[in-house]
Protein backbone atom coordinates (compact mmCIF):
# COMPACT_ATOMS: atom_id res chain seq x y z
CA UNK A 1 0.00 0.00 0.00
CA UNK A 2 0.85 3.70 -1.00
CA UNK A 3 1.91 5.31 2.74
CA UNK A 4 -0.77 6.65 4.58
CA UNK A 5 -0.40 9.94 5.94
CA UNK A 6 -2.77 10.99 9.17
CA UNK A 7 -2.38 14.57 11.50
CA UNK A 8 -4.64 16.50 13.36
CA UNK A 9 -5.13 20.04 11.54
CA UNK A 10 -2.65 21.66 14.04
CA UNK A 11 -0.04 18.90 12.55
CA UNK A 12 -0.38 19.92 9.17
CA UNK A 13 2.32 21.82 7.22
CA UNK A 14 1.36 24.15 4.62
CA UNK A 15 2.05 22.16 1.58
CA UNK A 16 -0.48 19.41 2.83
CA UNK A 17 -2.53 21.38 3.87
CA UNK A 18 -2.76 23.45 0.73
CA UNK A 19 -2.65 19.87 -1.27
CA UNK A 20 -5.78 18.89 0.65
CA UNK A 21 -7.97 21.79 0.31
CA UNK A 22 -6.83 21.75 -3.51
CA UNK A 23 -8.05 18.51 -4.01
CA UNK A 24 -11.79 18.70 -2.55
CA UNK A 25 -12.18 22.26 -4.20
CA UNK A 26 -10.62 20.92 -7.22
CA UNK A 27 -13.49 17.89 -7.33
CA UNK A 28 -16.81 18.92 -5.26
CA UNK A 29 -16.92 22.50 -6.31
CA UNK A 30 -15.19 22.44 -9.59
CA UNK A 31 -15.75 19.34 -11.15
CA UNK A 32 -19.20 18.56 -9.32
CA UNK A 33 -20.09 22.31 -10.27
CA UNK A 34 -21.03 22.77 -7.02
CA UNK A 35 -20.77 26.57 -5.35
CA UNK A 36 -20.47 25.99 -1.69
CA UNK A 37 -18.71 26.97 1.44
CA UNK A 38 -16.07 24.31 1.33
CA UNK A 39 -14.41 25.08 4.29
CA UNK A 40 -17.32 24.72 6.81
CA UNK A 41 -14.81 24.98 10.07
CA UNK A 42 -14.78 21.47 10.81
CA UNK A 43 -11.29 20.62 9.75
CA UNK A 44 -9.81 22.21 13.17
CA UNK A 45 -11.48 19.46 15.00
CA UNK A 46 -10.53 16.18 12.36
CA UNK A 47 -7.86 14.16 11.78
CA UNK A 48 -7.23 14.15 8.53
CA UNK A 49 -6.12 10.97 6.50
CA UNK A 50 -4.91 10.89 3.11
CA UNK A 51 -2.37 8.85 0.29
CA UNK A 52 -0.38 9.98 -2.55
CA UNK A 53 0.45 8.80 -5.76
CA UNK A 54 4.29 8.52 -7.00
CA UNK A 55 4.45 12.22 -8.24
CA UNK A 56 3.44 13.21 -4.79
CA UNK A 57 0.14 14.08 -5.54
CA UNK A 58 -2.54 13.27 -3.56
CA UNK A 59 -4.56 10.29 -4.22
CA UNK A 60 -7.21 9.93 -1.85
CA UNK A 61 -7.91 11.57 1.34
CA UNK A 62 -11.10 11.93 3.97
CA UNK A 63 -11.59 13.47 6.75
CA UNK A 64 -12.54 11.75 10.62
CA UNK A 65 -14.45 13.68 13.54
CA UNK A 66 -15.87 12.45 16.47
CA UNK A 67 -19.69 12.41 16.66
CA UNK A 68 -21.01 11.33 20.14
CA UNK A 69 -20.26 7.10 20.20
CA UNK A 70 -19.88 7.95 16.04
CA UNK A 71 -17.08 8.53 14.23
CA UNK A 72 -17.89 10.29 10.94
CA UNK A 73 -16.54 10.02 7.74
CA UNK A 74 -16.64 13.26 5.71
CA UNK A 75 -15.09 14.69 2.72
CA UNK A 76 -14.41 11.58 1.18
CA UNK A 77 -12.47 12.25 -2.19
CA UNK A 78 -10.26 10.07 -4.74
CA UNK A 79 -8.35 12.30 -7.18
CA UNK A 80 -9.43 12.06 -11.02
CA UNK A 81 -6.44 10.47 -12.17
CA UNK A 82 -6.52 7.51 -9.26
CA UNK A 83 -10.36 6.69 -9.69
CA UNK A 84 -11.02 2.78 -10.83
CA UNK A 85 -6.93 2.23 -9.36
CA UNK A 86 -8.88 0.94 -5.70
CA UNK A 87 -7.03 4.29 -4.29
CA UNK A 88 -10.11 5.12 -2.33
CA UNK A 89 -11.11 1.65 -1.13
CA UNK A 90 -7.75 1.16 0.26
CA UNK A 91 -7.79 4.50 2.29
CA UNK A 92 -11.63 3.63 3.81
CA UNK A 93 -10.16 -0.30 4.86
CA UNK A 94 -7.31 1.18 6.28
CA UNK A 95 -9.23 4.11 8.57
CA UNK A 96 -12.37 1.46 9.12
CA UNK A 97 -9.49 -0.77 10.58
CA UNK A 98 -8.55 1.51 12.88
CA UNK A 99 -12.13 2.63 14.19
CA UNK A 100 -13.95 -0.08 16.43
CA UNK A 101 -17.60 1.60 16.71
CA UNK A 102 -20.16 2.95 15.17
CA UNK A 103 -18.95 5.07 11.96
CA UNK A 104 -21.36 7.28 10.01
CA UNK A 105 -21.67 9.27 6.36
CA UNK A 106 -23.62 11.22 4.26
CA UNK A 107 -22.96 9.44 0.91
CA UNK A 108 -23.37 10.89 -2.74
CA UNK A 109 -26.62 8.23 -4.01
CA UNK A 110 -23.79 7.15 -7.13
CA UNK A 111 -21.17 6.37 -4.64
CA UNK A 112 -23.72 4.10 -2.50
CA UNK A 113 -22.93 0.84 -3.71
CA UNK A 114 -19.13 1.89 -3.00
CA UNK A 115 -19.87 2.33 0.86
CA UNK A 116 -22.46 -0.83 0.63
CA UNK A 117 -19.13 -2.98 -0.13
CA UNK A 118 -17.46 -1.52 2.51
CA UNK A 119 -20.08 -2.70 5.06
CA UNK A 120 -22.32 0.39 4.78
CA UNK A 121 -25.90 0.27 5.26
CA UNK A 122 -28.63 3.59 4.27
CA UNK A 123 -29.48 4.63 7.73
CA UNK A 124 -32.83 7.41 7.18
CA UNK A 125 -34.43 8.94 3.88
CA UNK A 126 -32.38 10.66 0.96
CA UNK A 127 -31.48 14.67 1.14
CA UNK A 128 -30.55 17.11 -1.12
CA UNK A 129 -26.97 18.65 -0.54
CA UNK A 130 -25.53 21.78 -2.38
CA UNK A 131 -28.06 19.88 -5.03
CA UNK A 132 -26.47 16.44 -5.30
CA UNK A 133 -28.62 13.76 -4.07
CA UNK A 134 -27.18 12.01 -0.88
CA UNK A 135 -28.22 9.25 1.90
CA UNK A 136 -27.24 8.55 5.29
CA UNK A 137 -24.82 5.71 5.86
CA UNK A 138 -24.07 3.94 8.95
CA UNK A 139 -21.69 0.71 9.99
CA UNK A 140 -22.59 -0.48 13.07
CA UNK A 141 -20.57 -3.80 12.83
CA UNK A 142 -16.46 -4.39 12.38
CA UNK A 143 -15.45 -4.01 8.53
CA UNK A 144 -16.68 -7.51 6.49
CA UNK A 145 -14.07 -10.49 6.18
CA UNK A 146 -14.11 -9.94 2.74
CA UNK A 147 -12.86 -6.57 2.85
CA UNK A 148 -10.73 -7.26 5.75
CA UNK A 149 -7.20 -7.66 3.37
CA UNK A 150 -4.57 -5.34 3.04
CA UNK A 151 -5.08 -2.97 0.99
CA UNK A 152 -3.32 -2.30 -2.25
CA UNK A 153 -3.05 1.48 -3.82
CA UNK A 154 -2.07 1.74 -7.73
Amino acid sequence: MTDLFRAPFSQLSVGDLYDLLALRVRVFVVEQECAFQELDGLDAQAEHVWTRGPAGEIAAYLRVLGEGPDTRLGRIVTAPEHRSTGAGAALMRAVLEGIDGPVVLGAQVRAQGFYERLGFVVDGPGYDEDGIPHVPMRRSRALPDSERRAPSVG
